[in-house]
């Protein structure tokens, strides 16, 4: 979840966005925004492909084979 938070704080910063900015503009709450730049691991991936779609990416699940 580390690369995850380091790239989507780094891309927000580089948009000049504050964290209140970006949940907006993302339709999150702040509080997933401040979730994910912490690195917490219980987030839904929904929303974190909601954030990532800020920046053109998305995750996808992994099958366990």
């Amino acid at each position: 979840m580390d690369l995850i938070a380091d790239f989507i704080k780094k891309r927000r910063k580089q948009a000049g966005l504050t964290q209140e900015e970006f949940a907006t503009k993302a339709g999150v709450a702040l509080t997933v925004i401040r979730k994910i730049e912490q690195g917490k691991e219980n987030l839904s991936l929904s929303k974190v492909n909601q954030v990532l779609k800020m920046f053109g990416h998305v995750l996808g699940p992994i099958s366990e084979k």
